[in-house]
């Protein structure tokens, strides 16, 4: 959910009677998506995600993956389009990437976000260099 969303439902829980997600608000935006997980999704169904991780540090992401992980053993379904090559590095996903040859099936290690990392990381002046200032 995108800041502005997440408020306004944030308000919304903490209007109603003997809510127990009062604290939402008191939180970092990344701090209250993990708690709104753990609170609201903690049983097995069909979610769709888009770009959750977008709020999510390193640390939060790898611990979203992990409550993804556990809704899946728990049962459930997940959709997710993400730009992340930690939540697309799920085991055993199936991995689905869009481009404009359009949509293909692929392994993490062929996506092409996870080779932008990887290149950036050994080397990010390969990248900087391209920006203007």
């Amino acid at each position: 959910m995108r800041a502005e969303t997440m408020h306004g439902y944030y308000s919304y829980l903490e209007a109603l009677p003997n809510s127990p997600d009062r604290d939402l608000h008191e939180m970092s935006h990344g701090e209250s998506f993990l708690a709104l997980l753990d609170r609201k999704i903690d049983s097995p169904g069909f979610f769709c995600l888009d770009e959750p991780e977008a709020a999510l540090s390193f640390d939060s992401t790898l611990r979203f993956l992990a409550q993804l992980m556990e809704l899946r053993r728990a049962g459930a379904q997940v959709v997710c389009a993400t730009h992340s090559p930690i939540l697309a590095a799920m085991p055993d996903a199936t991995v689905l990437e869009v481009g404009e040859w359009g949509i293909r099936e692929t392994e993490w290690e062929e996506l092409e976000i996870v080779g932008h990392w990887r290149r950036f990381l050994e080397a990010p002046g390969r990248y900087l260099r391209h920006l203007d200032g």
